[in-house]
């Protein structure tokens, strides 16, 4: 008779996620992910394979808790400016607290995505995610007069996702809020 898992398999990729996040994909251990999660080894690998099974799951978790939190955000701006104001700096914040942790997503896109498919299709799910979301922000902006139209709105997205990509990288360097958050009312004259 197989024995049952002993452990909370969520709460488990969510403290993983917070690890990997804060010491990286590479500088993480199985045996710094044991410990930190308060399994034994055979534990991880009989519930997620090995450690990048655990990676990828809390790469998973990323995308479908904060980053999806980040999307819904979207729709509770007065305005589409504040809106993606409000998005921009709150992600600028997130990316320099922790002692400038970064963004999870774009660390493993710039730690893992070289060398790892699965890494790269994930971070471009996330990526797309935004930017439908943003497209369709803009373009129901666009529609009601509120933002120029001499750019396409899923150009605009675009721009504002790669945009976000470079601020992330940027908080990385100069974990800085006050030095970033300046640059997002250049970004926003685009909608001008």
């Amino acid at each position: 008779m197989a024995r049952t898992r002993e452990f909370d398999t969520e709460a488990a990729v969510s403290r993983a996620m917070d690890l990997f996040w804060t010491r990286g994909y590479e500088a993480t251990s199985v045996r710094d992910l044991t410990a930190h999660l308060g399994i034994g080894q055979g534990s991880l690998y009989a519930a997620f394979g090995d450690k990048d099974g655990l990676y990828r799951a809390a790469l998973e978790h990323y995308r479908t808790t904060l980053a999806a939190d980040a999307l819904r955000s979207l729709d509770e701006g007065t305005d589409v400016r504040s809106a993606i104001r409000a998005l921009l700096v709150e992600r600028i914040r997130i990316g320099v607290g922790h002692d400038g942790r970064g963004c999870l997503a774009t660390n493993a896109v710039c730690e893992r995505a070289p060398a790892d498919p699965t890494t790269r299709r994930t971070v471009r799910d996330i990526q797309e995610a935004g930017r439908e979301a943003l497209t369709d922000l803009l373009r129901g902006a666009a529609e009601r007069g509120e933002i120029s139209t001499r750019h396409d709105p899923h150009t605009l997205a675009a721009f504002f996702v790669t945009f976000l990509g470079g601020l992330l990288v940027s908080s990385k360097i100069t974990p800085d809020a006050r030095t970033l958050e300046p640059l997002v009312e250049v970004a926003l004259g685009t909608l001008d």
